[in-house]
């Protein structure tokens, strides 16, 4: 398995990254509520600041658990 930290990977290959894995369940994630994100926005939004280099993919996931954990 390649490493998928920001260090480790262009920007270029963090879009791909996003994209193959919001790509798993087949569909497209406008309107999609698949992975409990009702009312919260956009999906692919959530990981920019991965692409943009910004957070790792990990500590966006962590956060956004956090928040939907009740």
């Amino acid at each position: 398995m390649r490493s998928l930290l920001i260090k480790d990977t262009t920007r270029e290959e963090r879009m791909k990254i996003v994209a193959e894995a919001l790509a798993v369940c087949g569909g497209a994630c406008d309107f999609c509520n698949g992975c409990d994100n009702i009312g919260g926005g956009s999906v692919d939004s959530l990981y920019q600041p991965y692409i943009d280099g910004e957070k790792e993919l990990r500590d966006i996931n962590m956060e956004y658990n956090r928040s939907t954990v009740r």
